[in-house]
């Protein structure tokens, strides 16, 4: 059985929920969202509430009851209030800049990077800090993983992109060998 599947989904002030035939529609001050309903899963809306439920108990069926409750939940939160990711670029050299709505990267290759944005997402660059923001929960996600992935953090100097909050692991370097006669 689903623990998150049974918790209803509170709807914030502001927010409406729709059920349509394949998908709910969430409209919020910062946008509307949709979310596929997904197959064995019954939808309700009561007293400000969304409940889900699952019409058998096939092993999809329960895994989508989850998935179902809590993409609902970031549509509902990404609304409201939106989600916010930031990135870091460490290194000498390493720098970044918007023009418009796409960021261009130097990062030490032999041309610069440029990034578009996609639709729904913006950008904000100060020094060496990308802020990353949007309604779509996962699509904020998708686009920080990809301009991270243009270089990742190494781990003896600690150079490259990563997101605010990382930790990351560091190497010790080669160590002058004694010589020995």
């Amino acid at each position: 059985m689903s623990k998150i599947g049974k918790k209803p989904v509170n709807i914030l002030e502001g927010v409406t929920v729709e059920i349509k035939e394949d998908h709910l529609e969430v409209k919020g001050p910062k946008a509307t969202l949709t979310v596929p309903m997904l197959p064995g899963i019954a939808v309700e809306i009561k007293e400000g509430q969304v409940f889900f439920t699952a019409k058998n108990d096939a092993k999809q069926t329960i895994s989508n009851w989850g998935t179902a409750r809590a993409l609902t939940e970031n549509a509902v939160i990404g609304s409201k209030e939106g989600y916010t990711k930031t990135l870091l670029i460490e290194g000498v050299g390493y720098r970044a800049a918007m023009e418009g709505d796409t960021i261009v990267l130097n990062l030490g290759f032999s041309h610069p990077i440029k990034y578009a944005m996609p639709e729904g997402i913006s950008a904000v660059v100060d020094a060496n800090k990308i802020t990353i923001s949007g309604a779509d929960k996962g699509l904020v996600g998708e686009v920080t993983a990809s301009i991270r992935k243009y270089r990742k953090p190494e781990p003896y100097k600690g150079k490259g992109i990563r997101y605010e909050n990382e930790v990351v692991k560091r190497k010790a370097g080669k160590k002058a060998g004694t010589t020995s006669a």
